[in-house]
């Protein structure tokens, strides 16, 4: 089995860490939670703060070659916090680098733009933020799941069973 990293901040969007941590540990894979720092961290849930997690560690502290895929949720407050956090782009481009799938839903594209992963490849996102995507260079289409060399795109939570089932494909 696989072992898959998500990364998220305070803000992230309850759904879309919690069904993929659930559904990917109980397919058996090893799964752990990277926060700009270890501790807990609380979710965006509608419209007020839902449940927390405990972070397993730093971001600084985890490298790809411990691995095999990093999930990235959205929400809106989660990406934003860290799309401006140089540790969290360094770490979305060393998986890419290292060749392993970086999947990402709703908002959390936006990390993808960030680390310079969006330009020629196919996407898809929550549409608010489409255009961010496409003036970075990449081909948005509105599709539940999108792949494209080693990205994995969905665009909200409503699109959870084929995000979840991409990336278990991926690491198959």
């Amino acid at each position: 089995m696989a072992s898959i990293l998500i990364m998220a901040s305070e803000g992230y969007e309850q759904s879309e860490l919690f069904v993929p941590l659930e559904k990917l540990r109980a397919a058996g894979h090893e799964v752990k939670i990277a926060a700009p720092e270890a501790g807990t961290i609380r979710a965006w849930d509608k419209d007020d703060w839902g449940k927390s997690v405990e972070a397993d560690g730093a971001i600084a502290d985890q490298s790809p070659d411990a691995f095999d895929a990093l999930v990235l949720p959205g929400g809106v407050i989660n990406p934003d916090n860290l799309r401006v956090d140089e540790k969290a782009i360094a770490l979305i481009k060393a998986f890419a680098e290292a060749g392993k799938p970086v999947a990402a839903i709703c908002h959390a594209p936006w990390l993808l733009v960030e680390a310079g992963l969006a330009r020629g490849r196919k996407m898809t996102s929550f549409a608010s933020i489409r255009s961010d995507i496409a003036n970075a260079g990449a081909e948005v289409v509105d599709q539940p799941v999108v792949q494209d060399r080693g990205v994995i795109t969905s665009r909200n939570p409503d699109d959870l069973p084929a995000f979840v089932q991409a990336i278990e494909d991926a690491v198959a």
